[in-house]
């Protein structure tokens, strides 16, 4: 019985939808085009602004020819010219670091360090200090990043160079890359 009665529900609303489908432009449309056409066929005119005016004509992107794009030219990273010097803060903060990692508190040498490193960021002395501090805790990739990092900032102070990549040499050579201290060396001592 129910059956029945979902079959007859279903067929109901189908041919509700069917007739409501088939009703054509005259027969009980809503959609009433505004202006007089003369076949039923035809589009209706776009409607228009005021009066025709002569106006250059606009190329968009798409419509335009194409023309060879310029790629900005890339150029290899390169050291500074000077390093920043250090604030009165931050050689504070380099003193106060040293006498904790002389007093073997290099956990809180490192902790000051990094409050150097955001008082003077692009100072190369701040990053070899973190890296001495992190070979102090035996964490030698770390040491040479910083170490790394301290070069590409140390400018046109060939002592802080030397001093950068002799403390690289250094690293290397504990981690076991004796090719790259050997560079490392060559290249304190072309300085």
């Amino acid at each position: 019985m129910k059956s029945n009665t979902f079959t007859c529900a279903g067929l109901l609303a189908l041919s509700l939808t069917v007739a409501g489908c088939a009703s054509g432009p005259g027969g009980g449309s809503i959609y009433v085009p505004a202006g007089d056409r003369s076949s039923p066929d035809e589009a209706p005119q776009p409607p228009q602004t005021g009066e025709p005016r002569d106006e250059p004509r606009v190329e968009r992107k798409s419509e335009q020819p194409d023309q060879p794009v310029r790629q900005p030219e890339r150029t290899a990273p390169s050291y500074q010219d000077e390093g920043d010097a250090l604030s009165p803060a931050a050689r504070s903060l380099i003193q106060r670091a040293d006498s904790l990692m002389a007093s073997g508190e290099t956990q809180a040498a490192v902790a000051q360090l990094e409050r150097a490193q955001r008082i003077a960021p692009r100072s190369a002395q701040v990053y070899f200090k973190l890296s001495q501090a992190y070979v102090a805790l035996d964490q030698l990739g770390s040491a040479e990043q910083f170490t790394l990092k301290g070069l590409s900032l140390a400018g046109s102070d060939s002592s802080l160079q030397r001093s950068g990549w002799l403390l690289l040499a250094d690293i290397r050579r504990a981690r076991g890359n004796v090719a790259g201290a050997d560079q490392a060396e060559a290249r304190a001592a072309s300085l």
